[in-house]
């Protein structure tokens, strides 16, 4: 199921069952896992990993050279993981330092004119909806949720199963569970209380959840008192993953 019309390299690594549509370029050191179908008028560069059963819209750009001007021509990579919707006119550059990566978690749904900049890390099951832009080094946690035209400053931090509200901009790091606001500068509105239904979390979890999070922005504590009886009170399980996630922090956090 190759289009006539497609150019596909010598060098490039097909899997079995693969289609690929016309007027698609593939070039040479490209690996394409088995049952993942690969739309028109599609380049993907040097360097990239496709996993199976992915599917590859119209017009998208794979492993481009990060628009980096500290860039020096480098071997860096784009990984792609499997069950991965990447829709019309995504754009996903490899990363910048020698070696480095840029990585697409397994299930993840990209949606139209999104854009991915070198060495961002998604986790599983993320989705990112049309006109979204993830600069450079940003990480987003397993299962977000980032809506249409959002911003991402680089090397910003986004936990697991946060929602970040249509055309909101992001330049701190947003905290595990949490919702920001649409439309506004780093302003957490409350918990992502669907994705935590949607989740597999027990209600017991969604609810020492719901207490970590009072802890640290209702309680009237700064973030440092609140931390540290965020570990007293829960030391392990999901609302312990507030402590680390900030703990960890280089930029900062956005706040209520």
């Amino acid at each position: 199921m190759i289009h006539k019309t497609a150019i596909i390299n010598p060098g490039a690594r097909l899997g079995k069952d693969v289609d690929v549509g016309p007027f698609t370029t593939i070039e040479a050191d490209v690996t394409i896992g088995e049952g993942t179908v690969i739309g028109p008028n599609v380049s993907i560069m040097p360097y990239t990993s496709i996993g199976s059963r992915c599917h590859v819209h119209a017009g998208a750009v794979l492993g481009g050279i990060p628009q980096d001007v500290g860039f020096k021509g480098e071997k860096s990579f784009i990984t792609i993981g499997a069950n991965c919707q990447i829709r019309e006119g995504v754009t996903i550059n490899r990363g910048t330092r020698a070696d480095s990566v840029t990585e697409i978690g397994d299930d993840c749904f990209l949606m139209a004119f999104s854009h991915f900049g070198h060495n961002v890390k998604l986790g599983r099951g993320v989705i990112v909806a049309n006109g979204a832009l993830l600069a450079g080094y940003v990480e987003i946690g397993d299962k977000v949720v980032i809506s249409g035209n959002c911003v991402l400053h680089q090397f910003v931090r986004v936990g697991r199963l946060v929602m970040l509200g249509g055309g909101c901009a992001v330049t701190k790091d947003v905290p595990p569970f949490c919702m920001l606001k649409p439309l506004e500068i780093n302003r957490i509105v409350g918990l992502n209380t669907v994705g935590l239904r949607r989740s597999n979390l027990t209600t017991r979890d969604q609810q020492e959840i719901k207490e970590g999070f009072k802890l640290l922005f209702r309680s009237g504590l700064n973030v440092g008192k609140a931390l540290e009886r965020i570990k007293a009170t829960y030391p392990s399980g999901p609302a312990s993953e507030f402590s680390t996630f900030i703990e960890k922090s280089e930029r900062g956090i956005c706040r209520m």
